[in-house]
């Protein structure tokens, strides 16, 4: 079982949500930890928690869809933080709609925050973990990642988008032993989806995020080599 305690995390998207629940669920691991998001005062609430379960924590404002912004605050968050052991991309948005509906700015939104900004923050991240020789990566994709449904395109191509990049990063930095493990989910009771009006959170009928974070922490706890997979949470694994 691996140990976790005193390692370095990043979590996108931490301020609410499954990103919040992530981060809680690492510092009460011992996890350090640094979220990452565009309101500034969801994150500071956050680091309050975090911060009240004995462990460091900080934040950085901006937008994953903005790769100068994404490497400038990784750059301060490295100097100020350290560097991280631990990476998840969870930052997403949604919006649903037909393809003749929905115009093409939110399309072009959705694949740059939950593609393009998953990719930005690995390849800011990725060199100090093949450094380190060691390292862990979640991706956050979806079971809209594996089909498609009726004014899910920009949603579905997204996360459809989110496993490739995973699988093939995976085969690049195995070497490295750095585990590239993507998350699954269907819908959980994220202030997203209650917002979009996907659930109304009831904790008998879906999944809760501090359920979903406690998957994440026992996948990292997994012996290096293991794999673990079930219809939630899909790892690839070195």
């Amino acid at each position: 079982m691996e140990n976790l305690k005193g390692k370095n995390a990043l979590v996108t998207g931490g301020g609410r949500g499954l990103g919040k629940a992530t981060a809680l669920a690492f510092a009460k691991e011992g996890i350090n930890v640094a979220i990452t998001g565009r309101n500034e005062q969801l994150l500071k609430e956050t680091i309050s928690e975090l911060r009240a379960l004995g462990v460091q924590a900080t934040y950085a404002v901006f937008d994953v869809a903005n790769f100068d912004a994404v490497t400038t605050a990784i750059a301060k968050l490295n100097t100020d933080f350290g560097t991280f052991d631990i990476l998840v991309n969870n930052a997403g948005v949604a919006a649903f709609g037909s393809v003749l509906d929905m115009d093409p700015k939110t399309w072009k939104d959705i694949i740059e925050t939950n593609l393009l900004g998953t990719y930005y923050v690995t390849k800011a991240i990725l060199p100090q973990l093949i450094e380190k020789n060691e390292g862990d990566i979640i991706n956050v994709s979806s079971t809209a990642g594996l089909n498609g449904a009726g004014t899910t395109s920009a949603y579905s191509a997204s996360k459809f988008g989110v496993i490739g990049f995973s699988d093939s990063l995976m085969r690049e930095v195995r070497k490295n032993n750095i585990r590239v493990c993507t998350l699954m989910p269907s819908t959980i009771a994220s202030d997203m989806s209650k917002e979009l009006k996907l659930t109304d959170g009831n904790p008998e009928t879906v999944l809760q995020p501090e359920d979903f974070a406690e998957l994440i922490v026992a996948n990292l706890k997994l012996p290096r080599r293991a794999m673990l997979k079930s219809a939630s949470l899909w790892s690839t694994n070195p």
